[in-house]
């Protein structure tokens, strides 16, 4: 039975489910979901959309060089990352053979790796070190001195979908000859969390909630002793959220390099993604101890850290001189200027002393 089979018979049996369960089961059915399921590979140029990781060493070099300056500030002692979503490992690769160069460092390093997904484990146990640990859950790790790192991971975590009418309603996905969807009054978490962060919603304003984005800012500031979250992903603070350019949500498709809004279609085969909202994670994060280093564009947070400089070293060892300005070209426009301006850094820090961090050097509002 395929997955769109089962989920279709699961409602006529129990009835209505919310569309956040209903992209759960499509993005992480144990058998069947687009990141659960055997053999599928989502990233990449067989896969759906690219990540900046696959695209080039150089974006994990200097997070790698980020890692390294934390080390600094926090003494040069023993530095654990916390890694989640490591996807093809690629990240986790480029981090690890930049930092080999700080002996010192890389001696008193702990990776930890965070990823559910058993066919993107075995794919990234291919070509990581031994020295690399699995985990599924950040509890097992204990408690943490150095940095969690995530890149594109809360923007696929479940979301529910809202509408304001009279009250706010919740979508819910039925099936009678296919799938359909209809509207119930909105739990009270739900409510809660909009009236948390002051969040007023226009009649006929629909738009996406991720609550286990706060549950697991929450987990992880429990966890971190000292130290650092660096979280990379799409999306914007509240402001930008909510607001009239984005009435009818940010929720999208990805399917073989290709975006739609067609939900019911491809199911277990396509992406289902939502833009982060980040004042949430600033918000709930100062809740649980954190406080929040700086936010910025991808793009800037790579430059400051020499990104373009880097590149050109990497590159200048390459025989064919034209070949190697045309990758230069394309790496700087895409991470910095398309992706750059795309996705988000926001770091946040716990029990150390603040200092600016290069990567936040004067860091525009963005």
């Amino acid at each position: 039975m395929g997955l769109s089979a089962s989920i279709a018979g699961q409602i006529l049996s129990q009835g209505p489910m919310s569309f956040h369960d209903f992209m759960e089961r499509c993005l992480y059915d144990p058998n069947q979901g687009y990141y659960t399921g055997k053999g599928k590979t989502p990233i990449g140029k067989q896969g759906d959309y690219y990540t900046s990781p696959t695209l080039s060493p150089v974006f994990g070099a200097m997070l790698g060089k980020q890692l390294e300056e934390m080390w600094k500030f926090m003494g040069c002692t023993s530095f654990t990352v916390v890694e989640y979503g490591a996807g093809t490992g690629q990240l986790c690769q480029a981090i690890l053979n930049y930092l080999k160069a700080n002996k010192k460092m890389y001696t008193l390093l702990r990776y930890c790796i965070i990823e559910k997904s058993q066919a993107m484990q075995q794919l990234a146990r291919l070509h990581l070190p031994d020295q690399v640990e699995w985990y599924q859950d950040i509890t097992e790790i204990g408690q943490i001195q150095g940095c969690i790192l995530s890149n594109e991971l809360v923007d696929n975590f479940a979301v529910h979908r809202v509408v304001m009418k009279k009250i706010l309603m919740e979508v819910y996905v039925d099936y009678e000859n296919g799938y359909a969807e209809q509207l119930k009054p909105a739990k009270s978490a739900l409510r809660a969390y909009l009236s948390e962060l002051n969040i007023k919603l226009p009649r006929g304003y629909a738009t996406e909630i991720n609550l286990e984005a706060l549950d697991w800012i929450t987990s992880i500031a429990s966890t971190l002793k000292s130290g650092y979250i660096i979280t990379i992903d799409y999306g914007y603070k509240g402001h930008r959220i909510y607001n009239a350019n984005q009435d009818g949500g940010t929720l999208i498709c990805y399917h073989q390099h290709a975006v739609n809004d067609s939900f019911y279609t491809h199911i277990g085969e396509q992406d289902i993604t939502s833009h982060v909202n980040f004042t949430a994670l600033s918000h709930w994060g100062a809740k649980n101890g954190l406080k929040e280093s700086g936010f910025t564009d991808q793009g800037y947070f790579l430059t400051c850290l020499g990104f373009r400089e880097y590149l050109l070293n990497v590159l200048a060892t390459e025989e064919d001189i034209v070949q190697a300005a045309k990758q230069a070209t394309f790496l700087n426009h895409i991470l910095l200027v398309d992706m750059g301006s795309k996705y988000k850094v926001l770091i946040q820090e716990k029990g150390v002393q603040s200092n600016p961090l290069s990567g936040l050097a004067n860091c525009p509002a963005v």
